[in-house]
Formats: structure tokens, sequence, C-alpha cells
């Protein structure tokens, strides 16, 4: 399934007619996308005062780190415990390459997302095709799968076998989420291409693939091997694990909307199944804004460096639900969508869990 250019919208395809989406919206909302246009541009001063307080704080941090190796291994982990954040903001500025919409050229976003695929571990070209799928089945219950955290019915695990409810639960564990977690979704997983991919998407992972084990075998020639784990192992598990919290958190929380295809609506997908993460500053600015997370579904063309000032101009996100930090925290104890209560749930409270 494609999605539009314009705002993210999903668009007929091989996969056969999208959902209806301008249809479904109330008619209060019919002049979302006029409102959000103006936000929808990118700009180049913009741009590059992002990268100046993301890429290259993050290079910086590595390279002090590099320097500190020598002094003693304890430091090294500090000062990446630091980079980490800013590689957090790094992947957003990647994540809005991948849309498109970070800088005016297309060809400058392409290559830019290349460039930091090598930074974040992960493919541009296949991270751009997944999440554009994301993005057109997200609250989707019969779509499940593309770039969320899988999560089962009450009625698919009641039907489990003690096998797959046992290593669902072992999954969905905040222990193996967050420590895990960071590697495999960051580390191993973007290094295996799927058989099923088009041949651009299966050139685009092993093209990262190549280039990351030259740099790090670069690295490790220059620095040692012990350099680069002192290093990169913090890195994933801090920034990967901050990536995890934040894909959870952002479409699955109390109160959520999902749907089955039938009656999937786009719009209620992104204002009611999204989340409006409201964090404190420092986190919002290392986390490039993408608690809001609302504005970015209904119009993924808005760059992350817009989405406060797309919140705030449309009295369409007057009523989406917000989620602090500690709602955000308390949000991991669901793990089954419950089809008969329209909700998620804890293990214990369901019906399945005896």
């Amino acid at each position: 399934m494609r999605v539009t250019e314009q705002d993210g919208r999903p668009a007929d395809g091989p996969e056969g007619p999208a959902p209806r989406v301008a249809d479904e919206a109330p008619r209060q909302h019919r002049s979302w996308q006029q409102e959000l246009a103006p936000h929808a541009v990118p700009r180049l001063d913009r741009a590059l005062a992002v990268l100046a307080t993301s890429v290259v704080p993050f290079l910086g941090l590595v390279a002090v780190a590099v320097l500190l190796a020598g002094v003693s291994p304890l430091l090294p982990p500090v000062v990446a415990a630091v980079a980490a954040g800013f590689l957090l903001r790094t992947f957003i500025v990647f994540h809005d390459c991948a849309h498109g919409s970070f800088v005016p050229s297309k060809r400058a976003n392409r290559w830019l997302g290349r460039a930091l695929g090598l930074l974040v571990w992960t493919p541009f070209g296949a991270w751009r095709h997944s999440h554009a799928m994301h993005h057109a089945s997200a609250g989707d219950l019969d779509r499940r799968g593309h770039g969320d955290v899988p999560t089962m019915t009450v009625a698919e695990y009641a039907a489990a076998s003690r096998a797959t409810r046992l290593a669902y639960r072992l999954f969905r564990h905040p222990a193996v989420m967050f420590t895990i977690g960071p590697f495999f979704a960051m580390v191993l997983v973007p290094r295996l291409p799927s058989r099923k991919s088009r041949p651009r998407v299966r050139r685009s992972v092993l093209l990262n693939d190549l280039a990351l084990a030259a740099g790090v075998t670069v690295f490790c020639l220059l620095f040692g091997w012990q350099t680069f784990l002192l290093i990169q192992v913090p890195l994933v598990l801090l920034a990967g694990g901050a990536g995890v919290w934040l894909f959870f958190v952002q479409h699955q929380f109390e109160g959520v909307y999902w749907e089955d295809a039938s009656r999937w609506s786009y719009v209620d997908a992104a204002l009611r199944g999204s989340s409006y993460l409201k964090l404190p500053r420092p986190l919002q600015f290392l986390s490039g804004n993408i608690g809001l997370h609302h504005v970015h579904h209904l119009s993924a063309r808005i760059p992350s460096y817009n989405l406060p000032a797309a919140h705030a101009s449309s009295d369409v996100f007057r009523d989406v639900p917000e989620v602090g930090l500690r709602d955000g925290i308390r949000a991991l104890r669901l793990k089954l969508w419950d089809e008969e209560r329209q909700r998620l749930v804890t293990f214990a409270g369901s019906p399945a869990s005896a």
C-alpha cells in the first residue's frame, strides 16, 4: 500500500483500494488539511539547526568517548550515556527524511537519510517502506505488525498454546523489552532482509550492512574492539530502549483506538490511536517532538520541528488523548486487546489469564 506524499494517508495500491479517509472524518475535521498545510513545508534553516543540535553533538560526544578510553574504561560508557540522547534525536531526523519532510529537497532527504542510517544502524530504504506501511495501518486490528509492538487479542491469547503464551509473556515483559529488545530492534532485525522484500528494499539492507561492517572494522582496527563495545553497548541499551518505549506508548495506552478493517478510519487512528505524549522539555527536545504523535500521524509531511506549532494551530487536536510520563510508564502493564470491551487490558484483567 502506498502512502500519499502530501499527508501520509494511504492511497490505492497493488494491495487493493485504501480504506476511506475523508468521508469518514467528522464534519468539523474536514478543514484539517488546509489548516496544517503551512506547517508541512520544510525549512532549510530550521533543518540545519536541528542537525547542529542532534548529529553534531552526537558525533562530538562519541569522539570524546574515544579519547577518554585511553584514560579509563569507566569513562566512555558515561559519555556514551549522554550521547544516547542525541542519537535518539538523530533518529528523529532520519525518520523525517524517510517521510521526505526534513529538508525541501527530495534528493537531499534521501541521501541524508542514507547517511544517518549508518549512525542509527537502520537501512533507509527498507525502513522507509515499512514505516509507510505502519502509517497506513496503525490502529487496524486486521493489519497489525507494521512498525508497532506485536500485540495479541484476548481471544488469540486464549486460543494459543502454552508455549506461545509463555513466549508472548516474556516478550512483553519490561525486563526483556528494554534489555534484549533494543539489541533485537536496532542491531539484529535491520540486518536481515525479508525474502518477500522488493529488490530495492533488499539492496537497501545489504548496502547498509556492508557499510556498517566496513565502518565497524575500521573503528576496531584504529581504537580497539573493547572501545567499540564500551561505547556501542550503552548507546544501544539507552537510545534503543528509549526508542522501544516511544514506539510502544505512542500506540498503546489507556483509551487507545483500535478497530477492525471494516470500521477502521485513518483520521480516528491518528487522533485517537496515536498519543499526545507530554514529556518534560529536556525529554521532548531529545525525542525530537515525536511525542506529538497524533499530529505526525494525521499529516506525516509535517517536519518534527514544526509539530508543536501545528498542534497549537488547529482545533482538530483539542480533544486528543494526552499521555504523561507516568501514564506512559504505567501503560507497560497493558498486554492484550479485549475486543469485547474495546480496550487494552493487563494479563490479570483478562478472562484468558487463567
